[in-house]
Parts: structure tokens; sequence; C-alpha cells
């Protein structure tokens, strides 16, 4: 029920008739072809492209060629005015009859209406994975929202969706959790404790530590580490991804798939990350070689010695990359290549994953890693998100006491709610940088971008009421609306509105195919202004209201109109993971 695809079917089957064909002969290439909203809506309400872009395969002029293809559209019967506008595009309006007609076929189709009906293939969204060592902070925040946010989309669209977090349950990192989590233990058995600088602090170890004085009593008291590092970290661990769980599910953030990056060396499939490098190396892609440094800070991990390195730079990254630390443990980079081969081995050749943007140098070689393990058959989209800044009335917010050092998500969603926090984190575009206002997110005016959408759906709801008190002979049920004389909505406000809602299958598919949810969170807003500045032009002219007693049969198909439009904004704000109220409080 897209109308640019419609008339972009019509406009080839036209072009066919005439018989156009390259200046060789040889069929054109109409891929190009595209019909889309005139930049300027005054100049109608479809603009089509064909004559300039196939005027030099053609060799001919464009205008000329669009005044050709004006003549046979203009028979069109849903075409009420053609017209030919600078060097070679081709306005159309249609008419009243079909703006009608497909406003009914959106009523009918309620909450499928731009939902993808053909199927897409599988896709893997990786997001938030962030290491089990705290609680989830603002910045996870905004990487949770747009990765949920991209599943939903996609999944609209018509994709197989696993939304997947990996934990980072090896390494370093989780051991100073361990120890951390060790010395809580020790002061809920009533030992005065002191947190060493490189351990962490928060209070939220607190709980865990009573746990473990609770479940072992006092038998790692006087342990040396090697007896209970395993178990208190397995424990500790495993009571983070409990906290982060519950944190996420605040947040209305539920994963599919929960991927242990310890189970690629200790599973029972064996070391995986020895077989991912085992397939690199059957590829030709390892080899033995020495690093150049680079350039200004040397990092961490940069060893000045012969090692075993993965032809990288054969799949566009910069330098080639080691796998293999000095020590023979394996390099992050190892992992996450094993881990990346498992998720093209379950099928997904479509894989997305959210990072944060202090990641981006990590970007190029992941992407390499993935096209190499899976003989270019598997892409990789990595998606950035900028860091939120938190500010109440302008100032900035002071760091929790609960985390030690920054502000939890908890405390975000806690004081703003879950809408706030969702609708915002997806109004500006992820890569950019966003400060989130906590005042200016629950004001109730139409300078809160979530207040103005949510109150354009409760809007919608609150005309079905007047009309059901009103008019209490229409029957408003969808079927009803089907049937009303849609022929007669004819003013621009009107027109306007419909041209908007023509536009969500095409904007769904855009965002879905560029993996950018926020353009469904700009397209929610200029729908709930076009619907707030038809409803204000209704309070000077009475003839143009929603519902007028004095006139049924127009109240009646401006009601089919409202109905698309809460069918749309509803869509919209469930791929976002927001309500959409029928009354705000």
């Amino acid at each position: 029920m897209d109308i640019f695809a419609d008339f972009g079917d019509r406009v080839r089957a036209t072009i066919a008739r005439l018989g156009w064909t390259a200046a060789d002969g040889a069929p054109l290439d109409l891929s190009r072809v595209v019909v889309e909203p005139p930049r300027d809506a005054a100049h109608g309400d479809l603009a089509v492209n064909a004559a300039m872009v196939l005027a030099k395969p053609m060799g001919k002029n464009p205008r000329a060629l669009a005044i050709e293809l004006m003549g046979e559209l203009a028979a069109d019967p849903d075409i009420a005015e053609t017209e030919v506008a600078g060097p070679g595009f081709l306005n159309l309006r249609l008419t009243p009859a079909y703006w009608g007609a497909f406003l009914a076929r959106v009523v009918a189709a309620g909450r499928s209406y731009g939902r993808g009906t053909v199927p897409r293939g599988a896709v893997n969204v990786e997001y938030v994975s962030a290491n089990p060592t705290g609680p989830m902070h603002v910045g996870h925040c905004r990487g949770a929202v747009v990765g949920d946010a991209l599943a939903n989309l996609l999944a609209f669209a018509g994709h197989a969706v696993t939304k997947e977090y990996y934990i980072n349950d090896a390494g370093a990192q989780v051991d100073v959790l361990a120890r951390s989590a060790h010395l809580r233990y020790l002061e809920a058995l009533g030992e005065t404790i002191t947190i060493p600088e490189g351990l962490y602090p928060g209070d939220y170890l607190k709980p865990i530590g009573a746990v473990l004085a609770a479940r072992y009593g006092d038998a790692f008291r006087d342990r040396p580490e090697s007896e209970w590092l395993d178990t208190v970290r397995t424990a500790t661990i495993d009571a983070m991804m409990v906290m982060i769980r519950a944190d996420l599910a605040a947040l209305n953030v539920v994963h599919d798939v929960f991927f242990s990056e310890k189970s690629l060396q200790t599973g029972p499939a064996g070391d995986r990350v020895a077989e991912a490098i085992a397939t690199l190396r059957d590829a030709g892609l390892m080899y033995e070689g020495r690093l150049e440094p680079p350039k200004g800070q040397l990092p961490e991990d940069w060893e000045d010695r012969e090692q075993t390195l993965f032809r990288s730079t054969a799949y566009g990254d910069d330098v080639d990359r080691p796998l293999m630390k000095s020590d023979g443990s394996y390099t992050y980079f190892a992992s996450d290549i094993a881990y990346h081969l498992d998720k093209y081995r379950r099928g997904f050749r479509d894989q997305i994953d959210i990072w944060g943007a202090d990641h981006g140098g990590y970007v190029k070689r992941m992407k390499a890693a993935v096209g190499a393990i899976s003989g270019g058959e598997a892409s990789l989209d990595v998606e950035l998100c900028q860091l939120v800044k938190l500010y109440r009335a302008g100032e900035p917010v002071k760091m929790s006491k609960r985390s030690g050092d920054f502000v939890t998500l908890r405390d975000v969603v806690d004081e703003v709610g879950v809408d706030a926090v969702r609708f915002m984190m997806l109004f500006r575009k992820s890569d950019a940088p966003l400060d989130f206002d906590f005042q200016k997110v629950t004001e109730q005016s139409k300078d809160n971008p979530v207040f103005y959408v949510q109150y354009a759906h409760a809007r919608t709801a609150s005309v079905f009421v007047q009309a059901r008190e009103g008019l209490p002979g229409l029957d408003l049920s969808d079927e009803g609306l089907v049937t009303a004389p849609l022929e007669r909505l004819v003013d621009s406000g009107e027109i306007g509105l419909m041209k908007r809602i023509a536009q969500w299958p095409r904007v769904v598919e855009a965002a879905a195919e560029a993996h950018e949810p926020h353009r469904i969170a700009f397209f929610l807003h200029d729908l709930a202004s076009d619907l707030h500045g038809h409803w204000n032009r209704g309070k000077d002219l009475p003839q143009l209201r929603f519902v007028n007693v004095d006139d049924p049969l127009s109240s009646h198909a401006r009601l089919a109109m409202v109905r698309a439009v809460a069918v749309v904004l509803a869509s919209g704000l469930a791929v976002l993971g927001v309500n959409a109220p029928d009354e705000m409080r």
C-alpha cells in the first residue's frame, strides 16, 4: 500500500508502452526511476524523475521526454493534474477519489499498514553488551534504546530479528570484579575494608557481598585467591547479570539471547577461538610477522615482537592485527572474531552491532574479520552511539551515589519514565551527541517532543469520544469508517495529512535500510505537527473541525482520516517502544 511504489510501477509501465529505448536500441535500465514526494509540497503530490535519469542514455532532451511522458500519464484516472517542472521533473496531483480510496485501505489495514509483507531474511542485532562489572549507566541507556528500536524497526520491515547481548565474562576485568566482590564479602562478615585504587568502589556490590557471606560463610575469609577466585567470579557475574537484566527490563528492553564470551573457550564445543584462528589460517589469512609501531601513543596491548597476525588489510582494515599475546593468550579481537563466526554459523549473514562511540577505532578491523571468516558472504554494520550529557534545568546532573562515579540507567528511568527516555534517546541521530534535560523531557508543552507526539495520539482518541457524544448515529467502527464519503476530504490541511500518512511505508523501508530508527521519531513528530496544526485551523474555521454536528457526512470522512493518523502514530510509537496513550495525565 505504498503509493510511491504504486505510481513507480505505473510510470515504468507507461515507459514500456511508449517503447522508450537507449540510443543504441538496448533496453533501458529503469532501476533509477523513482516516484517520491516533491521537495515543495506546493508543487503537487508526487514527483517523477524518469525524464531526468533516462535522457542521457536515450540521447534526448529531458524536458521533451517529460512532456511526452506527461501526455500518457494524463490519461490515468487517478491523476488530476500533471506539470513539467524545471529541466525535466514531472509533478503529479492525485484526485480526491484516489486519496479517499487510499485512506480506506489504510483504515482497513489498521496496524499492519506500513509493515513489510515480504520476508527479508534473518538479522542479528547485538546491543548493550556491557561488561558485567556494574549497573547500567546512561551511556548504556542510549545504546540499549537505539539497538532495541532498530531491532523493532527491522522486524516491522519484515526481517526475522534476533536481539542479542554478548556477556564479557572473560578477561582481566572480571577478575577485578571478583576481587572487589570478595572485599564486600569480607565486609559482610564484619571486617572493616578499604577499596584499593583499581577495584570497583560502588555500593552495588554490597548486596552481592552479603549473598556470598550467606552462601559460603567464612569459607573464603582467610584463603588464598586461587581457592576462591573462580567461585566468587562466577557468582558475582551471575548476580550482576540479574541486576543488568532488571535494569534493562525497566527500560522495556528484553534480549532473545545472552551469549557468554567465556563459553567460546570453555564451552562444550571446545576452544572456538582457536578454531576461528584455524579457519583464517586455512584461508591463507594468517602469518608470522612484525608490526610497525602505531603513530602517537602506543596502545597497552602493542608488543614489538614477531607474532601471529591476521591479514585484515585484505578486507579493508588499515593494518594487520595480532590475535595472540606473548604469553599465549588470545587478544580481545580474537575472541570477537570467534563470536562473530559463531553468529555467522547460526545463519546470520546480516549482523549489526551497537557500540559506544569510544569504540569507533575498532570498526574497520571487525568488519574486516566478518568478511574474512565468512568468505565475503556476511556483512557487519556497526552503529556508534555518542555520549549523553545529563542536565536539570540547564545545570549538569551530579553523579549517582549508587554507582560511585556515574548516573545509572535506573536513575534516569525512575525520574522521567520509560517513554521520555526512549523517545528522547531516539530524537537525534545516534552518532550525534545528545543533551538530555530532566526538566525539559517532562514538560507538558509543544517543546517536549515525546509529549507532543503522545498528545497527538491522545487527541485522536478524544476526537472519537466527542464524535460518539455529538454524532451517535455514525458508525465509527473501521468497517463503518471505510464506507464514509472520503472524497469529501479536499481541504489542503486534509490532503496534507493524507500525504504525510502516505509516506509511512516509505519512511519505514528507508529507515530500516539505513539502520536509523531516529527517522521514525522525526516522522512521528512531523505527523503530530500536521494533526495539531489542522486541529488549530478548526478553531477559526468551524467547517473544518473533525466533529461538526451540522455536517455528519464530512465528519464521518474526517474521522476516518483521524483513525488513519492514530494507526500510524500507534505503529510508529510501538516501533520506538513508546506507549501510545488515549489520554494524557
